[in-house]
């Protein structure tokens, strides 16, 4: 029931919100205020706790996943429940590099109380971090782009593709957690010790691992930016507001339907690969289709086709999860619950929205004094 309201609400956002124009917000500005939050992000570990660093890491994470869903569904028009797994893929990723050095070379444990007795094959590409990193990158790559191929050339989309990708998500879960001498299965990967020679508990580590985070944040906002101002990020705003007569202009729509999926996987793959550090385990449940349609939300509340909105989003509703899961344990989820009906209902652009709607009313009521005089 919870997940059936959370995607009606996720399609009243694509109903209702704005399809005529990329954002509507000055790119100064808006770059301004990327700045800005990236800025205070910065300065954050100073006055917080180990654990609370700990926490706005994942927060970092987190808008790296917002931005790579607006770059799909904001500016492509493809809503996808399922980037979990691109996000679980990478994570995995990270963990199994992360438990092999924990193991010093050693079965990891709970392979041995599966009954296995030597490394899978597949596990030997986390042996070293190169390698590693190699693997992160290219998993979810892959998976996307044969999924992208397979939905996109037979013009597979809107709710269909949506549904197809919740089913990615549901398969995949049930796959981590059956392969339980593979993955660790519900229990999943954990007990990491170091973290590039740095113990993964100590301070020196959260810090270095919370500022590459919020380094690849900057990355991937300036990544996204620079294509949106591009010919192809054009054409993805064409697709998105009219695929057929994108089509019908000469636009190889599947291809760059395939193209702008395969990027938004990667870097949700290396959100995910930055996460584990941070929580310390990686699970199937980073695969569930709840997770992949939180993280969809994160991009309705902030606002589609802004990529700010995205990342403004992803640390408003994930700080708000935390203030209101401590200060009422038993009924924070009704609490959030509320805040996406009001949102959804009352600001179907987003929070971004909000700012684009009172500049187009202050220019109204310029130009009516204009005319008045």
């Amino acid at each position: 029931m919870i997940l059936k309201n959370k995607i009606s609400a996720l399609y009243k956002a694509t109903l209702y919100g704005s399809e005529t124009s990329i954002d509507g917000l000055n790119p100064k500005r808006k770059n301004i205020a990327f700045s800005l939050i990236v800025l205070i992000v910065a300065l954050l570990p100073l006055f917080l706790s180990p654990f609370r660093v700990s926490l706005a890491g994942k927060y970092i994470t987190y808008g790296i996943v917002a931005l790579s869903i607006d770059l799909i569904w904001g500016y492509t028009g493809i809503l996808s429940l399922g980037h979990g797994v691109f996000f679980g893929l990478g994570g995995y990723g990270m963990g199994m590099y992360l438990k092999l050095v924990a193991s010093k070379g050693n079965l990891p444990d709970f392979m041995s109380w599966s009954g296995r007795t030597t490394l899978p094959w597949f596990w030997e590409f986390y042996k070293n971090a190169p390698e590693a990193v190699m693997m992160i990158i290219l998993v979810p790559s892959v998976l996307a782009f044969a999924l992208g191929i397979l939905t996109f050339m037979n013009r597979i989309k809107g709710v269909y593709f949506s549904i197809l990708s919740q089913a990615m998500a549901l398969v995949f879960v049930t796959l981590f957690v059956g392969l339980q001498q593979y993955t660790g299965g519900t229990n999943g990967i954990t007990e990491f010790t170091t973290l590039f020679g740095l113990p993964i508990a100590g301070k020196s580590a959260k810090l270095m691992w919370y500022y590459v985070s919020l380094f690849f944040l900057i990355i991937t906002y300036m990544v996204f930016s620079a294509i949106m101002k591009t010919k192809c990020g054009r054409v993805l705003v064409a697709i998105r507001d009219g695929e057929n007569r994108a089509r019908f202009s000469g636009y190889q729509t599947a291809a760059y339907k395939t193209f702008v999926y395969v990027l938004s996987a990667l870097f949700t793959g290396i959100a995910g690969a930055l996460f584990v550090p941070f929580s310390g385990i990686i699970s199937p449940s980073e695969m569930s289709v709840s997770n992949s349609i939180d993280m969809a939300i994160w991009v309705a509340v902030g606002g589609r086709g802004t990529l700010i909105g995205a990342v403004i989003g992803a640390f408003l509703v994930n700080l708000t999860k935390t203030m209101i899961s401590e200060t009422f344990p038993e009924i924070w989820s009704y609490f959030i619950g509320a805040i996406f009906v009001i949102v959804v209902l009352f600001l179907p652009r987003g929070l971004t929205g909000v700012f684009t709607d009172a500049k187009e009313k202050l220019k109204k009521m310029g130009t009516s004094k204009n005319c008045n005089f």
